[in-house]
């Protein structure tokens, strides 16, 4: 039916593609049930782990806004189009006991809407991460998130979080989650990487039921009239201008891993059009998070309004979104030869003869 939202992730059916991923805006109750009221289909609530040094780390998070001239706005809703967050930040502030608590809690209040509220926790200890995904399923939630794949390891207090970069590694541990756990199992990997359909491959061979990609990059923003870094350090990076690599590694990923293995898209996704965008990339879902923070969660209502009347203009539901464009991909050895084509996107100047 045209216009339909609902998609399937695995054995998981949601009423439609728009998630909220896990960000600061997620951490207090109040937030995950504003985003919940807005009607995402799924709530990721923010991050935990047991290493203190991650947790330590959201009281020096610190957060900017640009635009595309590379121009520090304010942090509002009316900042442009382009605006785009980086910051530094960190886990859940409170114990892991209490994490569980809220999570568990607003789960079960998510079903009356319909809708998850899933568990996210950051890799540091094997060990560790494995006793709190039994916990996890023990408290009866519905969904877990494993995210091996954060911007700040190589930046962040030795083991305090990961970007895991190795298929082998990323076997070993979604394999020892699994094992653990017969909960469905999201696993979120970085974009840091060349092998990113590989990360994707090995988290599906050893049993995750779908994959997150991908995760934010890290990045330097000299300030141009300080002359030193942006809130002093590299930072978390993500935005508009990420969508097409997002894109391009969900295209990869799909041909690599297989049609019926379901990806969700996150970087770059700014509103309802840039859903359709991912799904049509290979996406069955699309993971919406700093935008939110910045403009608010009016924003899902909003998204998923454009989304809807999109597929009613196209006459098609979200399912039947998923991967065509991806599917049409051609190589550059399959295109057709243009002879000389080149030559009308040289500045002309520069073609003339003295």
């Amino acid at each position: 039916m045209a216009g339909k939202l609902d998609v399937s992730i695995g054995k998981l059916h949601l009423k439609n593609p728009l998630i909220a991923g896990a960000a600061e805006h997620l951490i207090e109750e109040e937030g995950v049930r504003a985003a919940l009221k807005r009607g995402a289909a799924v709530v990721v609530m923010k991050s935990t782990n047991e290493v203190a040094a991650a947790k330590a780390q959201l009281d020096a998070a610190e957060y900017a806004v640009f635009d595309e001239t590379w121009t520090r706005r304010e942090w509002n809703a009316s900042a442009p189009s382009s605006a785009f967050i980086a910051c530094r930040s960190g886990l859940y502030p409170g114990s892991f006991d209490q994490w569980l608590d809220s999570v568990s809690r607003l789960d079960r209040e998510a079903q009356n809407n319909d809708a998850y509220v899933a568990a996210s926790l950051i890799l540091g200890d094997l060990d560790h991460a494995v006793q709190m995904a039994r916990q996890v399923q023990g408290a009866g939630l519905r969904l877990l998130e494993l995210n091996i794949g954060t911007p700040y390891a190589s930046q962040a207090a030795k083991g305090a979080v990961a970007t895991e970069l190795l298929p082998g590694r990323v076997m070993t541990i979604v394999r020892s989650i699994r094992e653990a756990v017969s909960l469905p199992l999201w696993v979120k990997i970085t974009g840091q990487s060349e092998r990113v359909p590989e990360l994707a491959h090995a988290a599906f061979t050893a049993g995750a039921d779908s994959v997150v990609m991908a995760g934010r990059l890290l990045g330097l923003i000299p300030d141009l009239d300080t002359m030193r870094p942006v809130l002093d350090t590299t930072l978390g990076v993500g935005g508009y201008w990420n969508l097409p690599l997002t894109c391009h590694w969900l295209s990869l990923s799909r041909a690599a891993v297989g049609r019926d293995k379901p990806l969700i898209a996150t970087n770059g996704i700014q509103n309802g059009l840039d859903i359709a965008r991912v799904m049509l990339a290979g996406a069955s879902a699309a993971e919406m998070s700093s935008p939110v923070m910045l403009r608010g969660f009016d924003l899902i209502e909003r998204s998923l309004a454009e989304l809807r009347d999109y597929l009613t203009r196209k006459t098609i539901d979200a399912e039947g979104l998923i991967g065509r464009a991806a599917d049409a991909r051609k190589t550059f050895a399959e295109m057709p030869t243009l002879d000389g084509n080149w030559r009308n996107y040289v500045p002309q100047d520069a073609l003339k003869t003295s």
